[in-house]
């Protein structure tokens, strides 16, 4: 496959793009697997994720957990429609959302709603308080409308590389 120039402007070739998706799959794989399954060694192996990373290609490392395990039981997508669409009506909803720790995503979206959020909360308790303070009360947000998911049936955060 041809090398790929980034948003960030890094060129992906590859081996990167392989070293990507062994990253991943598993975070913590040692560079020297790595380095054996996209024939390269170690420590430049170790150089591309230096650049990856340096490039913004690699944004974060992050551990997954499971919610169950933790006993974040309710999982719920919420469609919200704003009072309107004028920048600082929306910059103020997408600050709110960006800083609730229970909201796992936050996408401004077009399409009759303005923005579709991912919440986990540890009970309907907490998921209710946390509804009236994010929705019900504030002034940005006309309607909201709740779907609490019945099963998480598939929650990744690989994304496909071109």
């Amino acid at each position: 496959m041809p090398t790929r120039l980034t948003e960030s402007g890094y060129v992906l070739d590859r081996q990167d793009r392989a070293i990507l998706q062994i990253l991943q799959r598993d975070n913590k794989t040692p560079q020297r697997v790595i380095a054996e399954e996209v024939s390269l060694s170690a420590p430049a192996v170790q150089r591309r994720i230096a650049a990856l990373e340096a490039a913004g290609v690699i944004r974060r490392n992050v551990a997954v957990l499971d919610a169950d395990a933790l006993g974040a039981t309710i999982t719920s997508i919420v469609e919200v429609q704003l009072v309107d669409e004028r920048a600082a009506t929306v910059d103020r909803a997408k600050a709110i959302f960006r800083e609730t720790p229970e909201v796992q995503q936050c996408y401004y979206v077009t399409g009759g709603v303005s923005c579709v959020l991912i919440i986990v909360a540890a009970n309907m308790r907490s998921y209710e308080g946390l509804t009236r303070r994010l929705f019900a009360e504030n002034e940005q947000v006309k309607s909201f409308r709740s779907l609490v998911a019945l099963d998480r049936v598939k929650t990744d955060t690989a994304i496909v590389i071109p």
